[in-house]
């Protein structure tokens, strides 16, 4: 019998709830599953907090195509905590998944029938089964922020892009197709690398505004007033062409588009965006043999989940690389259909989702305790020394103690801030 919560699930299959696709472009549905136990060279996670992918979208609307396969969980982008493993297992702890080795589903419905897994993360559920190769283990001293899940995916991808998979060189320009969390990851990859000039391409001008943080500056819209192609306006902006452009959207047409703006002679054109199955790019072959142009897809941004991953969440905690500022919206698990509206409307970047109660909307209860004690008072005002203590649930066995000298007011303060950590 499945396990409805998890003490003592070690080795049993846990009944937990999953936002289930049980057919193509309808509202996920909120169900109870069975998840197996792992199998050997497995891992059983605990998810806790996800957030939905273009990737999602494209797969939650795909019908005619191999890749149609329903009922079905989706999410790929997460974070989570390690409930149990299977044989042979060496390495576990929090982890940040990432394609089963045996072909075959961990989940059940109610009725014993087969649910598939994507991308072999399936991280819209609370429990999931994910191979250990595709397990990253993070540090046990780095805080489980909700932004630490998007290296799971989006900001990995655009920022190992520019980093890893372009090479970006200080000096160079940069075009960068669609301002997504992914187009941005590419900016804020080639910001680091020292490019001088990025400009953006995307149907709407607001997202530039959002952008200039990440390193954008410049920005040429997808169709200009003049009727010139976003290709034709970069090569006039640049006097000949990008030395790397980027298309992160997932359209054949937008990669003909940064082709063709890329700079002859040593320019590199990198696709990231991920099309409809069955679309086609067409360029002439005396076009790729005389322009001394490249043109490459990535995968993860070339990056080596294991050992980059850390490098990256390093990089993060010491504040050189940008990822809470990817998160624009939060909601609770139950709500996750509210994640897709705001992707598809292009409202949000990356709009986490929080997979139980405890971290509801993402700004979890701070338990803890103020221990006060006077050290002198006056009819005007007391004086006290205090001891904060807290214990903040996303993180591990984490207490932070403040001691100082505070009056009433700065009490309140401090718990505001706090509240906000």
């Amino acid at each position: 019998m499945a396990e409805r919560v998890c003490g003592g699930s070690r080795g049993k299959s846990i009944r937990c709830r999953a936002a289930v696709c049980r057919r193509p472009s309808e509202p996920l549905v909120i169900e109870e599953i069975i998840v197996a136990p792992p199998m050997p060279r497995e891992v059983r996670i605990r998810v806790i907090s996800t957030s939905v992918c273009h990737s999602d979208i494209l797969f939650w609307r795909i019908k005619d195509f191999a890749a149609a396969m329903f009922p079905r969980i989706l999410g790929h982008e997460a974070v989570g905590v390690v409930e149990s493993v299977g044989e042979d297992v060496n390495e576990s702890s929090r982890t940040a998944p990432f394609m089963p080795r045996y072909g075959t589903s961990r989940f059940t419905d109610l009725n014993g029938e087969a649910i598939y897994h994507f991308l072999s993360v399936s991280s819209f559920s609370e429990y999931t089964v994910v191979d250990i190769a595709h397990v990253t283990k993070i540090d046990s001293g780095i805080p489980l922020s909700k932004a630490a899940g998007l290296l799971g995916c989006g900001v990995s991808t655009g920022f190992g892009a520019a980093c890893r998979t372009a090479n970006v060189e200080p000096g160079s320009t940069v075009a960068i197709f669609g301002l997504g969390s992914v187009g941005l990851a590419v900016a804020e990859g080639a910001r680091l690398c020292g490019a001088t000039r990025i400009i953006s391409v995307d149907v709407n001008e607001d997202k530039f505004e959002v952008g200039k943080k990440f390193g954008l500056t410049d920005f040429a819209k997808a169709a200009n007033s003049e009727n010139k192609s976003a290709s034709e306006s970069i090569i006039e902006m640049t006097d000949g062409g990008a030395d790397y452009c980027f298309e992160c959207v997932g359209m054949a047409s937008l990669v003909q588009e940064a082709y063709a703006c890329c700079r002859k002679g040593w320019g590199k054109t990198i696709v990231l965006g991920v099309d409809k199955p069955g679309s086609q790019v067409i360029i002439s072959s005396s076009d790729i043999l005389t322009t001394g142009k490249s043109l490459t897809g990535v995968i993860f941004g070339g990056l080596k989940p294991k050992s980059d991953i850390p490098i990256l969440l390093n990089r993060y905690i010491n504040k050189e690389l940008q990822l809470d500022e990817f998160v624009t919206h939060e909601v609770t698990f139950e709500n996750i259909n509210k994640a897709f509206d705001l992707l598809i409307e292009g409202k949000s970047l990356r709009c986490v989702i929080c997979m139980n109660d405890q971290f509801a909307g993402c700004s979890p209860t701070i338990k803890g305790q103020i221990k006060n004690k006077t050290v002198c008072s006056d009819q005007h005002s007391e004086r006290r020394e205090t001891t904060l203590s807290l214990w903040l649930p996303w993180m591990r066995s984490c207490q932070v103690e403040t001691e100082g000298t505070l009056f009433d007011a700065e009490l309140l303060s401090l718990a505001s801030q706090v509240s906000h950590l």
